[in-house]
């Protein structure tokens, strides 16, 4: 009778994953740290440079677009109501303001997004 092996010895353990989710966050590979996750603003590379690891097969597809929807929501309403509550801007400063805020933070957060999602779908 052979014995099986343990579940620790059958399958290696998954290094932590705050470390492949910073260098994520940083646009780098999640698996060495060191290549490009992304060729351009939002396309991600087919593999890294550097290890070869793949991503081209990997699709994030509307879940970084909801994150930053939730994101810059619940940044952007509670920072208009309490600034507003207490202004007496002319009617084109905040109709200004806040949307380009909004867009401004949407673009930032929009490739940490998919860097993030990218990564927990890999690591999956």
């Amino acid at each position: 009778m052979t014995e099986s092996p343990t579940p620790t010895e059958a399958t290696p353990a998954k290094p932590p994953a705050w470390p492949q989710i910073r260098r994520a966050l940083a646009g780098r590979c999640p698996h060495c740290g060191h290549g490009k996750l992304f060729k351009s603003y939002l396309k991600q590379v087919e593999a890294c440079t550097d290890c070869g690891e793949a991503y081209g097969h990997i699709r994030a597809d509307d879940g970084p677009a909801w994150l930053t929807i939730l994101a810059v929501g619940h940044i952007i309403v509670p920072l208009v109501v309490e600034v507003e509550k207490d202004s007496s801007w002319p009617l084109w400063v905040p109709m200004v303001l806040w949307p380009g805020l909004a867009l401004l933070l949407a673009l930032l957060l929009l490739p940490l997004a998919k860097g993030l999602f990218i990564t927990l779908l890999w690591r999956k």
